[in-house]
């Protein structure tokens, strides 16, 4: 065992790990932040996203070692400071962009990598962002609408595929 310091959400945090230990294990187990949720173990379905040194990636897919001294932020660090949802959390909220909630944190997470590298994406930016991220609940349609919201952008009524 290793022990690894890595600032979560703001805070730095210790925990220890074998050299196999996925970060989203550790996250999970050791810092005992559960709102990184793993669905496939294989990077396929985009419910680990977290951000490392602001880079979204799946937690699934990065050895906790390798985050050593990083700055990782997960699903619980994305509340305002006050503890209120923040904008994107709100539109998804407010459009319905969750169903059964299991992938929601990593398309929250993702959502906010594409927002930060591109403040007013389209529909179909949004659409081309997400394809890493599965939602087996909601069709997609309510999620791209609050991204869209979140961006500040007018969420057209019917919101359908178009790709």
């Amino acid at each position: 065992m290793t022990k690894l310091t890595m600032t979560v959400n703001g805070r730095k945090m210790s925990g220890d790990a074998e050299g196999r230990t996925l970060l989203s294990d550790f996250l999970r187990q050791e810092l005992e932040l559960t709102g990184t949720h793993v669905g496939c173990d294989t990077s396929q379905c985009g419910a680990c996203t977290v951000h490392v040194d602001g880079l979204a990636v799946k937690s699934c897919a990065v050895l906790a070692m390798e985050c050593e001294g990083a700055e990782v932020t997960t699903i619980e660090g994305m509340a305002n400071k006050d503890g209120s949802l923040s904008v994107l959390q709100q539109a998804f909220q407010d459009h319905h962009g969750l169903q059964c909630g299991f992938c929601t944190p990593g398309m929250v997470m993702s959502a906010s990598a594409l927002l930060k590298d591109n403040p007013r994406p389209s529909e179909a930016e949004i659409r081309h962002h997400l394809e890493g991220n599965i939602c087996r609940c909601t069709g997609y349609h309510n999620i791209v609408k609050a991204v869209l919201a979140a961006s500040g952008q007018p969420v057209p009524e019917g919101v359908t595929a178009t790709e």
